[in-house]
């Protein structure tokens, strides 16, 4: 039988991903006020979404030249909408 391991619900994003250079993607994800989404679909040729419950609140190019660029826009649009409503740190 296999070891049980923590699930990633237990374990900090910082602590899986301790490189990550996005620290309000870390914050807009951990805090649960939203999520991101990387990829395209049927319905999306953009390369990364970010979205709350209400829906999609942003959507970056269609490439990158690195999956690292598509985050830092990511995150900078979050860092933005922490500021304008009110999120952001103190």
């Amino acid at each position: 039988m296999a070891k049980e391991n923590k699930t990633d619900r237990e374990t900090p994003f910082s602590s899986l991903y301790p490189n990550t250079a996005c620290p309000d993607i870390t914050c807009w994800t951990q805090s649960g006020r939203g999520w991101i989404e990387l990829g395209r679909d049927e319905y999306r040729s953009s390369t990364v979404r970010v979205l709350d419950i209400g829906g999609l609140l942003w959507e970056g190019d269609d490439e990158y030249d690195s999956a690292g660029e598509a985050m830092a826009e990511a995150d900078n649009f979050i860092r933005q909408w922490r500021i304008e409503n009110g999120h952001a740190p103190q």
